[in-house]
């Protein structure tokens, strides 16, 4: 299977087999971390450099903990609107499923209403992040 795997911090093995179960064994993995900001004021207000900074941290963090634990992963920063991070990630990575984690609500997230399996044809799950 070919996980793509969209999130805001970093990740790990046991993450993705809260969620996914077995289904995660044997899995081909790309970990795609969106530079969005904390808010959509600090998106119109600051440097996105911020932002992609974040991001890269949190892609090099999953990578390289999955890989440790024996995934197969690779990651990459994507744009900051997840639906054209996903739709662009897609384009080189023939995803079977997309697991899209988020912060509980409130917090910055990617539980987009375009981020549906409709858009893609690739069953979508959501998770939270409970850290």
């Amino acid at each position: 299977m070919k996980l793509l795997v969209v999130t805001p911090e970093p990740i790990d093995a046991n993450d993705l087999r809260k969620t996914l179960g077995d289904e995660v064994n044997g899995a081909e993995v790309l970990v795609l971390s969106p530079a969005t900001n904390q808010s959509k004021l600090a998106f119109w207000v600051s440097d996105p450099d911020d932002a992609i900074a974040e991001a890269k941290e949190a892609e090099t963090a999953s990578v390289q903990k999955l890989r440790s634990e024996g995934v197969t992963a690779a990651g990459e920063v994507g744009e900051s609107d997840p639906a054209q991070a996903i739709q662009d990630a897609l384009a080189t990575f023939a995803a079977d499923r997309i697991l899209i984690f988020s912060h509980p609500e409130g917090e910055r997230d990617y539980r987009e209403d375009d981020l549906t399996e409709d858009r893609w044809n690739v069953p979508i799950t959501h998770a939270v992040i409970e850290r």
